[in-house]
């Protein structure tokens, strides 16, 4: 019979049995594809990879002429794939708000010392993580007071909201806005408006927009230092943050809400004596 004419009644091509007379396959490469092909398809015990125990080395193979490692002697099996575990992150949900949301998005103020706001981020650096802490007045956009530290808890909050009222000092009746972080909502932070006369107000979950104004400061702070410094470590950071804060943003940047003025030169003259003189 015709090679074509039996390849054409099996439904096989030609090119295969050619190259069969010029390699055939031995009983010896049968019998080892065959048992190959059984440990492929061998159900595991268990699901995952089986890994030798410490100390133990894994099976031997063996290797020269009478036994060749040939990838192409194996026939086209299934993959099979190692069983993964899930990874469980653990979600930690915001707690109850200490204060009413006094502000409703309403970032505007008559006066000096009549609503801040507060949040913290964080900076990655070469030694670690950098927090920043910072307390705006919305008055004039001005940072009254902030607090840098390689840990992120209530102390970096209490300290930042000590240091502007130690520079404003006259603070009774001010509100003090923030998100509802567990920094924010320790005892130790809520005792502070209540010692200096203040107002406590706290937004919603996963609202950005209930403090915008101050993630509006952390923009400007991450296009003009953060982005800027790439490896740094965590003083090399820390003396950008404040030199940027104290020299560029306080008294150089002119700002479009303040009458494109800088916070401070908008402050000195909207003052109580410069609105008498006028």
């Amino acid at each position: 019979m015709p090679v074509a004419v039996a390849c054409r009644g099996l439904k096989l091509a030609r090119q295969p049995y050619y190259r069969w007379l010029d390699d055939p396959v031995t009983p010896a490469k049968a019998r080892r594809g065959a048992s190959r092909a059984r440990a492929v398809l061998r159900p595991p015990r268990r699901p995952g990879v089986r890994l030798p125990l410490p100390g133990r080395r894994g099976p031997r193979r063996r290797s020269g002429h009478g036994r060749p490692h040939r990838v192409a002697d194996l026939p086209k099996q299934p993959v099979v794939e190692r069983v993964r575990q899930k990874k469980r992150g653990r979600t930690k949900k915001a707690g109850p708000p200490v204060h009413d949301d006094l502000v409703n998005r309403a970032f505007t103020a008559t006066g000096p010392n009549l609503l801040w706001l507060t949040e913290i981020t964080e900076h990655p650096t070469g030694e670690g993580k950098l927090y920043l802490c910072a307390v705006k007045d919305v008055f004039s956009n001005r940072i009254v007071g902030y607090s840098i530290d390689a840990r992120m808890k209530s102390r970096l909050a209490v300290t930042a909201l000590d240091n502007a009222v130690a520079r404003r000092q006259d603070v009774a009746g001010c509100i003090l806005h923030s998100d509802r972080g567990s920094q924010f909502r320790s005892r130790k932070l809520v005792q502070v408006p209540g010692r200096h006369q203040k107002v406590g107000s706290t937004g919603r979950v996963g609202a950005a927009g209930d403090n915008a104004a101050m993630g509006s400061f952390f923009s400007l702070l991450q296009k003009n230092v953060l982005d800027r410094r790439t490896g740094a470590t965590r003083e090399e950071l820390r003396i950008a943050i404040v030199t940027w804060i104290e020299r560029t943003y306080r008294q150089r940047r002119r700002q479009a809400a303040p009458n494109r003025l800088t916070p401070v030169e908008y402050e000195s003259v909207m003052t109580t004596p410069a609105l008498h003189a006028a």
